[in-house]
């Protein structure tokens, strides 16, 4: 497997291909000042070992990592899931998207496709995600909550049962949803409130 992406986000990557008994055979990033990750070599040009072998898009930025996934004309691997978490047999995990240590996926949950799902957070049941979305550490999304493509999720936040996000939405660390949030909505706080709209 090769890794796109040699920032602190491809190195948990090479992690939990680690946990899993999967060989990094390349690293990959547009920025030729870094020369390495983890003692690994980083290469910058799209060679064919990276194009016609399995890759994974290890960027943490949800927008970047849309743009790089549409862009790229090689082979982008499936899940990448951490030995210590716990997804339910019955959640639907799509492709090309990674789950951290002791993440938590449970029951009829379903994940969109290049999604993050980071260390210790948790998915309750009945919950829906949409493409793009990163999940921070430790944020709790409780059962049937529904967060639309490409929003954020920050450490530490809290999602009451049965809220609606929008997409391309920031919820900020430490933040506890008590209402629905709309697209391109930034919330902070205790309860959460909207402080301002990106485009």
């Amino acid at each position: 497997m090769n890794i796109y992406g040699a920032s602190g986000h491809g190195k948990v990557i090479i992690d939990i291909a680690e946990s899993i008994n999967i060989s990094i055979d390349q690293i990959f990033d547009d920025n030729k000042n870094i020369e390495s990750l983890n003692d690994r070599s980083v290469v910058h040009t799209l060679n064919s070992c990276l194009l016609d072998s399995d890759t994974i898009i290890a960027i943490g930025n949800n927008k970047i990592r849309k743009k790089v996934a549409e862009s790229f004309t090689g082979n982008i691997s499936n899940a990448i899931i951490h030995k210590s978490a716990i997804i339910s047999p019955n959640a639907t995990i799509k492709k090309r998207h990674c789950v951290m240590p002791n993440a938590c996926v449970n029951a009829s949950a379903e994940i969109g496709e290049h999604c993050i799902i980071n260390t210790a957070s948790t998915i309750d049941h009945d919950c829906i995600l949409g493409n793009y979305v990163h999940i921070s550490p430790n944020a709790a999304i409780a059962g049937n909550v529904k967060i639309n493509e490409g929003t954020h999720i920050g450490i530490g936040a809290v999602i009451i049962p049965g809220i609606k996000i929008g997409k391309w939405v920031t919820v900020g660390a430490g933040a506890v949803i008590i209402r629905d949030i709309p697209d391109f909505a930034v919330v902070v706080g205790n309860p959460g409130k909207i402080i301002k709209y990106l485009n």
